[in-house]
């Protein structure tokens, strides 16, 4: 079983781009979402003892049909959100590459491995391993619909937990199809199940007694997840919002800046946690930069043919706050160089790019997503860095300088950066991504994101008995006398 939810209600689903329904799916409800999560903790047991090797295998089995099936899968992308086809295909080969490396390391980093005694326990062999939690809730997003939520549930499933997933209202298809193509690979127990619905059904997997709930989203919908499962003491993986600067200092290359500044923030039409929204601009080179960006950015047209390079804003309601910011900018002394007001067409948003906008207007402040630049003079990196850190939000970094680019990043408060590119920390497989502050807590990808889903157990075993008995009422005062000893002599010179 795969989609797991008899629920009498349904809903629709509205492509962005047409205004047409262009699926229907049940809406979950709790008694929907508990049942989910009894079928996976029965069948729990049977996929943790699988091991590292049987679950690579199935793992790989799963990556195999997404990949053979990925132009489907991408279509529907298309359909459910409007991104063009490409960047769907794009999304698609970054999220098989972190389905691979977590598929290939999870015994590597969650085995049992020795770990060196002290001087006080040597007559002890000490050990640690990672297991897995049980049963893991993933609350998806649907602006990366294949991406992000596989962040969360390879690696969960890897470290040998089963998982109930619920799919964003907006791209409910797409985690359908997920979770369908991992039955094909794994069709003996439910372990990966969907659950369709909108908020009341992620309300109800967080009460539902999962193990723990890996969120993504805006900062306001985590903060009401937390909420809900701090009733029942769950632990939560929390990914937010952003609003990512990327810095430009006068020794930098300019073409390759502006370029990374045009994608990062108008790929798929802005909405990205990790997307550019602002942009410090040392003012050596600040005129230079503006021609180039301008150029470069005014040939990007979102549209629904087969042209365009970007598609709608998916969530009606965020246009209006991509209009807000627009306004809330101009209205502050900002001026637009490239769109503005008339840029907004519906749920299309033409390029914007502002510049002279004061830094305590919502623009700069709060998360536009969607396809709007601000850029920024700066008198030096001091006061780009300063600007930066300003945010509530940690989450991404792009530094553009030949010489002192890391430098610049390392005092920069983010969860990742990158230097002399745009993102490139978000495809290596083997690094963590995750924020700090309103941008969220824990983290996906490599080690980090497989520890996220298991509990650490340490384990010692007497090899033979202790001529230094410490844990016992029989000790005597010559032991007494010798620990005094050994403390000065370990620890005392220092």
């Amino acid at each position: 079983m795969t989609t797991t939810t008899a629920a009498d209600s349904t809903f629709d689903v509205i492509s962005p781009a047409t205004g047409r329904v262009v699926g229907v799916h049940p809406l979950g409800s709790t008694r929907d979402v508990d049942d989910a999560v009894a079928r996976a903790r029965d069948a729990a047991d049977w996929w943790a003892s699988l091991g590292f090797d049987e679950r690579a295998h199935r793992l790989d089995a799963w990556r195999g049909i997404i990949a053979r099936r990925a132009t489907e899968l991408a279509d529907l992308v298309h359909m459910e959100m409007g991104k063009p086809r490409a960047d769907a295909m794009l999304e698609i080969a970054m999220a098989l590459e972190h389905l691979a490396w977590a598929a290939k390391n999870a015994g590597k980093v969650l085995r049992r491995r020795t770990v060196r005694s002290s001087a006080l326990t040597l007559n002890q062999s000490a050990s640690v391993e990672y297991l897995p939690l049980g049963v893991v809730g993933v609350i998806g997003p649907w602006n990366y619909p294949i991406f992000t939520p596989l962040g969360s549930l390879s690696f969960a499933l890897a470290a040998g937990n089963t998982v109930v997933y619920k799919p964003s209202e907006y791209t409910p298809g797409v985690g359908v199809w997920l979770v369908e193509a991992f039955t094909q690979a794994v069709p003996e127990h439910p372990v990966l199940q969907v659950v369709t619905g909108d908020g009341s059904t992620g309300a109800a997997l967080c009460r539902s007694g999962v193990n723990k709930i890996g969120f993504t989203g805006s900062t306001s919908t985590g903060k009401k997840v937390m909420a809900v499962c701090a009733e029942t003491l769950t632990p939560v993986l929390m990914e937010c919002g952003g609003k990512d600067a990327l810095i430009v200092n006068s020794d930098a290359d300019l073409d390759s800046a502006a370029d990374a500044a045009v994608w990062g923030g108008l790929s798929n039409a802005g909405q990205t946690c990790l997307g550019v929204e602002r942009v410090y601009v040392h003012e050596s080179i600040f005129d230079q930069f503006l021609d180039r960006i301008v150029a470069h950015a005014s040939r990007i047209r979102a549209g629904s043919d087969i042209d365009a390079h970007i598609g709608p804003i998916t969530m009606p309601s965020q246009v209006d706050v991509v209009r807000r910011h627009i306004n809330d900018a101009i209205d502050k002394g900002g001026r637009v160089v490239l769109g503005g007001p008339d840029a907004v067409e519906g749920q299309f948003v033409q390029p914007t790019i502002l510049v002279d906008v004061p830094e305590n207007s919502v623009a700069v402040t709060e998360e536009t997503f969607g396809p709007t630049l601000i850029v920024s003079r700066v008198r030096n990196m001091d006061e780009a860095v300063e600007r930066a850190n300003s945010s509530r939000y940690g989450l991404g970094l792009s530094v553009f300088s030949r010489r002192h680019g890391e430098d610049i990043a390392r005092r920069i408060r983010t969860g990742a950066v990158s230097v002399n590119s745009y993102v490139l920390y978000a495809a290596v497989p083997g690094l963590p991504l995750g924020g700090v502050d309103d941008s969220g807590f824990g983290r996906v990808h490599g080690p980090d994101g497989l520890k996220e889903f298991t509990f650490p157990r340490a384990m010692t075993r007497q090899r033979f008995p202790s001529v230094l008995p410490l844990t016992t009422f029989r000790r005597t005062r010559w032991v007494d006398s010798l620990v005094r000893f050994l403390i000065t002599l370990l620890h005392g010179r220092n």
